[in-house]
């Protein structure tokens, strides 16, 4: 990934990216219109028994009476979005470890289910919480998809990320994975490639346990980080070397098939009915929960990162947004070219069904460009992604996460009182404090 051109249009994306992240203040009053296609709901739930130090995503420690009084708004959310008209098509909760309070969890999912009757439902949880206890309630509430963050099966890389104390050794990880697969149809495990002081031998360690467990899925996300994270980062597992990424990325792809074959650039299943984490078939989505985002019809939205706030506004019968960017038509293009062909096939009928003629008319430069430089195939019915472009797109979801990150960092930064009031051993509820989108 050295030529000029992929440098040229990395930069331009990664401009583009941070461009979209520049978020607007608002004190949304209702749910936004529920568009006419079909519409995912993420859930997020941000507790977490132990807060790893590469994490980026909105995280706090669990406390049962905050998780108590969180759950509950999560639940009257839910209620508001059936009460405006919305259905969704599938469901996805992510955290955090949503897992952390399982009765909870149930009690909500099972409540998404009898509001909106979607059936394709996944789940992040820990190794930890591969035990019956946990594992038999969310099968029997619908979970079809459960997704294991393990990030490496490297004892060395687990201690150095804090995570052999808190959900053990590699040994009792496999252990674990391979004693929960049939309870799911898919189950997942969530790696990370890139580390620092990761080398080849530990990548292909970690590729070896994957073609030996019994788990039908895994998903290899490389390091994403944001300017905090990174400072964590550097003082519990060290300085990041050179970027090995596209090495350790060819690797993968060369190791894992033909066992395993891609879904998504960086999700990989044994069978075809396995579910993917990266839905590409909604266009549209909500996020309900502190520091979600939702994306309906080119307008994104942020949901408060308070916890506080967030129960304080859906205990008014508002919505937790408090964010608000809308999209221009080439923007929205843009998002549809990239979340479409990170699914690796970006159909021409569909595109024709959504967009007509604009398409092309707005990306046809692009499209000319990703094929001369080999990373996209054209034929009368689809573009398709080769290896090199799904690298490419690797790099460039990096990016675009990462921007994310930033604002996160943001906006974390404007609760930091909250966060510690949280973090403490004595915690208790602070008053409410709204967080500001900055531009």
């Amino acid at each position: 990934m050295d030529s000029v051109l992929e440098r040229a249009l990395l930069t331009t994306f990664r401009w583009q990216a941070r461009h979209a992240m520049r978020i607007s203040e608002v004190d949304q009053r209702q749910p936004p219109a529920p568009p006419t296609g079909p519409v995912s709901l993420y859930v997020h739930v941000p507790f977490c028994t132990a807060l790893c130090p590469f994490c980026t995503f909105h995280r706090v420690p669990f406390h049962e009476r905050a998780s108590g009084r969180y759950f509950a708004a999560l639940r009257d959310e839910l209620r508001l979005y059936h009460r405006s008209g919305f259905s969704f098509s599938s469901l996805y909760v992510g955290g955090g470890t949503p897992t952390c309070a399982p009765g909870e969890l149930v009690e909500t999912i099972a409540l998404a289910r009898e509001l909106f009757g979607m059936s394709e439902i996944s789940v992040e949880t820990n190794p930890t919480d591969l035990r019956p206890a946990v594992l038999e309630p969310l099968a029997e509430v619908g979970v079809q998809r459960l997704s294991v963050g393990v990030q490496s099966f490297d004892d060395g890389l687990l201690r150095a990320m804090e995570r052999y104390d808190h959900y053990g050794s590699s040994a009792e990880i496999i252990e674990r994975i391979n004693g929960a697969a049939d309870s799911f149809p898919t189950l997942n495990v969530d790696l990370m490639y890139n580390l620092p002081n990761q080398d080849l031998p530990s990548l292909e360690h970690d590729i070896d346990v994957v073609l030996g467990l019994r788990s039908n899925q895994v998903s290899f996300y490389p390091l994403m980080t944001a300017h905090s994270a990174a400072a964590k980062i550097r003082a519990t597992m060290g300085t990041p070397g050179p970027s090995r990424a596209h090495e350790f990325y060819e690797r993968y792809l060369a190791r894992l098939r033909p066992a395993f074959r891609p879904q998504s650039c960086w999700c990989f299943s044994r069978t075809a009915a396995a579910i993917d984490e990266y839905v590409v078939d909604a266009d549209d989505y909500v996020g309900i929960g502190s520091g979600a985002f939702s994306y309906l019809d080119g307008t994104l939205y942020a949901t408060t990162f308070s916890l506080n706030h967030y129960a304080d506004r859906v205990s008014r019968g508002l919505p937790g947004i408090t964010g608000k960017r809308s999209f221009t038509l080439d923007d929205r293009l843009k998002n549809a070219f990239l979340t479409g062909l990170f699914g690796l096939e970006l159909r021409k009928a569909r595109v024709q069904a959504r967009w007509g003629d604009e398409f092309e008319a707005h990306l046809r430069l692009a499209l000319d460009a990703m094929t001369l430089i080999g990373a996209v195939t054209e034929d009368s019915t689809a573009w398709r992604l080769t290896n090199r472009g799904m690298y490419l797109w690797v790099l460039m979801m990096s990016e675009f996460y990462e921007s994310v990150n930033r604002f996160r960092e943001a906006m974390r930064a404007g609760i930091r009182d909250e966060l510690d009031a949280l973090a403490a051993p004595d915690q208790t509820d602070k008053p409410d404090q709204p967080d500001k989108p900055g531009a």
